[in-house]
């Protein structure tokens, strides 16, 4: 990268310099014209002046020959018609050819003044012409010199010129170098910064450099590296969590096969001749595969939710009335906790899968009663608020540690695991709750003190479709 930066800084150098040179030249050229006309209409006034046009013209600029010869430069008076008068040349005047097709001269006639260059067959160079109508006579003066341009101070000029160039290349080869060094540098300590991470994603330290696009580079460097290690942290939350869940699951679902297995062998042994004992047994059995029944189902809910399938079935669920037949269906769970339920919910309707609500509510309020206390009260309240339905579920029971709040909501997860255990559920419970809500785009919070109580809110958005 530093070579290619030094070269293109080069080739823009040399191309500046070239291009610079040449509208110079050009400037220069068009400049030395421009005075060098200037200068020769300003002498042919001047001889205009001075010239005596009544006398012998020819013999009156003979006198002039020899300064003008010194200057390699000519004059000529040329009568209206084109003809020659005189001329400082070497050729006789007579034999010149009539000059009245010269662009110089018709210009002159025209407009008082003219100019011309051209080569010269009488002089074998190139020569500038200038001519003026006489303001005295019928005459046209002109006056022509050698003119090359700036190509006769191109040699004089040239060593200067390479000097120049020579300073310009040698200055720009330390500029580029130095300009080279100062992107490269940031750069590569970047590159070195980000080799010492090895794997671990440490947090990056880079200086502040000149250039905010590295400074953006820099910033955006460290970013990245927080992502990654917050996105590893992350996966390996998820991998924690995962092995909890299969762990717990494989001990939810063992524990009750365990329990059917032993009740079945000792049916089957023969052992058991007492028929009421026999009887007992087929019913807690069929508790067991009840509650089996009930785990995996919760898990396979957890499971479509996470894959927000598109076959959900959705229509319009009155809340009012799910929540009441809610209420009615934990009555004797209330009852048998010595708790009082509250239920005060608007007549509101949503568009959503109304298995799912019934868990998201049911899920909810028997929780609250669940782990609430003797004389206990739950207060269930359902309303709108900014085309949301807003679902508080609030106790006055034991409360949660707050240590536990950040986890409720994990599969599996329970605050108090003997008590959790005698109060029964899968412990799914809060998961497919947070799962629901997530589906819906909602969310949900928790606020909780321990012999206080604790409060759900839950908000989740109305969509179009109204009852």
């Amino acid at each position: 990268m530093r070579s290619v930066i030094f070269k293109k800084f080069i080739q823009i150098i040399l191309v500046v310099l070239i291009l610079s040179s040449s509208v110079f030249y050009i400037a220069s050229s068009s400049a030395l014209l421009k005075n060098s006309r200037k200068d020769m209409t300003y002498t042919l006034r001047a001889m205009d002046e001075i010239l005596d046009y009544s006398s012998n013209l020819a013999g009156e600029i003979g006198n002039l020959k020899q300064t003008l010869s010194e200057n390699e430069s000519r004059f000529t008076i040329i009568r209206m018609d084109g003809s020659i008068v005189a001329d400082t040349g070497n050729v006789p005047a007579a034999s010149l050819d009539n000059h009245l097709d010269r662009e110089e001269v018709k210009e002159a006639l025209a407009e008082g003044t003219g100019t011309a260059r051209r080569y010269s067959k009488t002089l074998k160079v190139n020569m500038l012409y200038v001519a003026i109508r006489s303001s005295r006579a019928d005459y046209i003066l002109r006056m022509a010199i050698p003119y090359s341009g700036m190509k006769e101070y191109l040699m004089l000029l040239l060593p200067s010129i390479w000097l120049s160039f020579l300073m310009a290349i040698m200055y720009s080869a330390f500029s580029a170098d130095s300009f080279s060094k100062s992107i490269t540098k940031p750069l590569k300590e970047i590159s070195q910064e980000m080799l010492k991470v090895n794997g671990d994603y440490t947090d990056l330290s880079f200086e502040k450099y000149q250039y905010p696009e590295i400074n953006i580079i820099a910033e955006t460097t460290t970013e990245m590296s927080k992502n990654v290690k917050e996105y590893l942290n992350q996966i390996e939350l998820e991998k924690q969590i995962r092995q909890e869940f299969f762990s717990n699951a494989s001990h939810e679902l063992k524990t009750p096969i365990t329990s059917v297995q032993g009740y079945a062998e000792l049916l089957e042994s023969g052992i058991i001749q007492d028929e009421e004992q026999k009887i007992d047994f087929i019913r807690r059995i069929k508790k067991e595969a009840v509650n089996m029944n009930h785990l995996i189902n919760d898990i396979l809910m957890i499971s479509r939710l996470e894959a927000k399938e598109a076959e959900v079935l959705k229509n319009d669920v009155r809340l009012s009335i799910l929540v009441g037949d809610i209420v009615e269906s934990l009555k004797p769970l209330a009852a048998s906790h010595e708790v009082t339920v509250h239920v005060d919910c608007k007549p509101l309707c949503i568009y959503a899968n109304g298995q799912q609500m019934k868990e998201l509510f049911g899920n909810l309020i028997s929780n609250a009663v669940k782990y609430n206390k003797p004389g206990g009260e739950v207060w269930v309240t359902v309303t709108e608020e900014d085309r949301n339905v807003i679902i508080r579920v609030k106790d006055n029971g034991m409360g949660i540690p707050k240590e536990s709040l950040s986890r409720i909501f994990e599969r599996f997860y329970r605050v108090d695991k003997g008590r959790s255990k005698k109060q029964g559920g899968t412990g799914l419970g809060l998961s497919i709750v947070k799962h629901i809500v997530n589906f819906y785009h909602g969310t949900i919070t928790v606020r909780s003190e321990l012999d206080i109580g604790t409060e759900f809110l839950v908000k989740i958005p109305i969509q179009e479709k109204i009852c």
